[in-house]
């Protein structure tokens, strides 16, 4: 590890920046896309705007859609419940019974179900699921064999007691026996909650031994790229680790087996036996598909924050919440619907998972990945994308700008049929905007940002919106995603809380175990009472359009002017020689404190001098002189979450002495000895 100060200067004031151009003298706002007439007749939104001409008597152009979604919410929300038609057995007393946040009351008196939305679709012989996977061959599911497996499992499930109150958790890969198993929880109106394969035990049980489950289901290994993984000892050590369980299944994935732990001896706990899934799916005779009609906000999945310091929170989702999120989000933003496949990389701890799956209520095939997203090369995701007719497409910003760096040409070399392309989960730097365009002209380029909140985008694009590079297109329908400063004035065009100002029926209806609510509160509502804080930067221009500029939590308070961490990687991260960057603030008593900037170089590179004197020009110049780091150093990784997130508020407090295990769980991080060299670091600060 090597470093080496840099001097402050302040000649010049912050804000008054240039912007930084690309290869083909883009720069960040730049104008990159309009609706053409495909977009401005053809595409779900349109047809929902003349939908709303025709049955509500309403007008509107884009920006006035926006407005009035957010203004009259039992307007906005009803009409998504009816355009849709959505399946109800009671339909509700009202739309909206009260708009206080937190507790807003949706739909009152009605009773449906997630599951039974994604049935009503009736074309059986279409492929509903394309599966690809490293540790077994590719395979297809079409609506009907969905159907029928999830009625099976429903069967199954329901005769292990499983119905509403229990909770059924998946310790698997994205696969479609995962979606089957989910979808038959669903509807028996039971809850699902479900953590990827590679997360160890302990990080399993963290978040599955809050919620009390019934019912595991696992897979004894899988096979990352060419390298097997056994999962066997974790799943003794799950089973063992939740006693709450009475039945646990073995999806026997490829040739993996999760009984071979156990021996003659036995699993400890209430489970003796790890039942075969496939074996018990095929030996049963099915009872017709039916689907328990459960309240609107009753309980549908658990999904679970990252836990990177502290236990993750468990956040309850409701059936007609991400029903009507969903409906709206995929067909009107995404431009889903029946005709069209959906794919986009996620394990199943990320909520991209769910709404993967969501992408069926629709009556869209989604493709379900399991495996290294970059084996055998970075072309296998593209490849996919031409195999299965991929319409819509969505990967993360990571994976973009890896196939740029890497020359792929995606459009010449494949037969993509891909309308819309998504990015979510990290700023899309200007360079990721114009290599898209450039590979996949015509194409609508929806970056969003959202999150495991609200199971969906708070701001984003859809075809009607243009595109500006570096910039996403708007706040998402219905939801009245806002600017804050400090006193929780709503400003436009300057650094603020990204803030939401009215309910939104996806909001979590609690977290579990947390009765009385004090936790949902101090977590969305303590800054700003009434009003959800999210914990991000954010700026919207005057036109709408917005950059998210990093977690506020991690925020780089310099001389009094706030900072946003994301402008620092989109320019640190373009530079020849990084691969990878992190930024933090050390505040300190009467001064300006110390800003210091980690830097993860391209393989074969060093922290030269030369590099750094390249690293502090581009920021003097592209940004301001306040961004000048005081500290450059060289790491060998910079820590991520298993969903990709830089670790800047863990780097920080351990940079400030606070213990590792304190402000981190190694489970929690995609390389677990990412923070060992931080820890050293803080070790030689504090060393005479």
């Amino acid at each position: 590890m090597t470093e080496q100060s840099m001097e402050q200067t302040t000649e010049q004031p912050t804000g008054q920046t240039t912007e930084p151009r690309t290869e083909h003298g883009l720069a960040h706002g730049d104008l990159l896309f309009t609706p053409g007439a495909e977009q401005l007749t053809s595409s779900r939104l349109a047809h929902y705007l003349d939908w709303l001409a025709r049955e509500r008597g309403l007008r509107f152009d884009r920006r006035q859609l926006w407005e009035w979604s957010v203004t009259d919410l039992e307007g906005f929300w009803g009409s998504i419940w009816d355009h849709f038609d959505v399946l109800a057995s009671v339909p509700p007393e009202r739309v909206l019974a009260s708009a206080r946040m937190p507790g807003a009351e949706w739909f009152p008196g009605a009773r449906l179900n997630y599951a039974e939305q994604v049935f009503r679709h009736t074309d059986d012989d279409r492929v509903a699921i394309h599966a690809y996977s490293q540790t077994r061959g590719p395979a297809t599911l079409t609506l009907g064999e969905l159907r029928d497996q999830v009625a099976r499992a429903r069967t199954v499930l329901r005769r292990q007691g499983v119905g509403p109150g229990s909770h059924v958790v998946a310790h698997l890969p994205n696969l479609p026996e995962t979606v089957v198993a989910f979808l038959a929880t669903a509807s028996l109106g039971a809850t699902w909650a479900s953590c990827a394969t590679e997360f160890g035990a302990r990080s399993v049980i963290d978040r599955f031994g809050q919620i009390e489950p019934t019912v595991l289901l696992v897979a004894g290994g899988y096979t990352y790229g060419d390298k097997p993984i056994d999962k066997s000892a974790d799943v003794a050590e799950l089973v063992a680790g939740l006693p709450t369980l009475t039945a646990v299944f073995d999806i026997e994935y490829g040739s993996y087996r999760a009984t071979g732990a156990y021996g003659s001896t036995g699993v400890q706990g209430n489970v003796s036996v790890i039942r075969s899934w496939q074996e018990d799916l095929a030996a049963v005779e099915p009872e017709p598909l039916t689907f328990e009609q459960v309240p609107f906000g009753h309980p549908l999945v658990i999904l679970f924050s990252s836990g990177t310091t502290g236990l993750p929170k468990a956040i309850v989702h409701g059936h007609g919440g991400i029903l009507l999120e969903h409906l709206k989000c995929h067909a009107l933003s995404w431009d889903l619907g029946p005709g069209d496949t959906f794919l986009w990389y996620s394990t199943t701890a990320w909520m991209m998972w769910n709404a993967l799956v969501s992408g069926l209520l629709v009556g869209s095939s989604i493709v379900c990945i399991d495996g290294n997203p970059v084996h055998p090369d970075l072309d296998w995701q593209w490849r996919l994308a031409e195999e299965t007719g991929a319409t819509v497409m969505g990967a993360a910003p990571g994976f973009i700008m890896a196939s740029r760096r890497a020359g792929l040409r995606p459009a010449r070399d494949h037969r993509l049929r891909i309308r819309q392309f998504a990015s979510a989960g990290a700023p899309l730097p200007p360079e990721g905007y114009a290599w898209i365009y450039d590979q996949l002209p015509g194409v609508v380029l929806n970056i969003g940002s959202g999150g495991t909140d609200v199971c969906s985008g708070i701001v984003q694009g859809d075809p009607l919106l243009p595109v500006w590079a570096g910039e996403i297109s708007g706040a998402a329908l219905g939801v009245a995603a806002r600017a804050f400063d400090e006193a929780g004035n709503e400003v436009v065009g300057e650094l603020g809380e990204l803030v939401i100002t009215a309910p939104m029926p996806s909001m979590p209806i609690g977290f579990w175990g947390d009765a009385d609510g004090s936790r949902l509160r101090a977590a969305y509502f303590d800054r700003f009472p009434g009003v959800w804080r999210h914990g991000d930067w954010i700026v919207f221009s005057p036109e709408g359009h917005c950059h998210v500029a990093g977690r506020s939590d991690a925020t780089l308070n310099r001389g009094g002017v706030r900072l946003g961490t994301a402008e620092f990687y989109r320019v640190v991260e373009e530079l020849p020689g990084v691969q990878d960057s992190l930024v933090v603030h050390l505040e300190q008593a009467g001064g300006n404190g110390d800003l210091v900037l980690f830097v993860q170089t391209e393989p074969g590179r060093q922290l030269d001098a030369q590099l750094r004197a390249v690293i502090v020009d581009a920021l003097r110049h592209q940004l301001s002189p306040r961004h000048v780091p005081d500290t450059i150093t060289e790491v060998a990784a910079v820590p991520r979450n298993r969903t990709g997130k830089k670790l800047e508020l863990p780097v920080k407090r351990i940079l400030q002495g606070r213990p590792v295990d304190e402000v981190a769980s190694r489970d929690a991080l995609a390389d677990p000895h990412s923070l060992d060299a931080f820890v050293d670091l803080a070790a030689a600060r504090t060393t005479p």
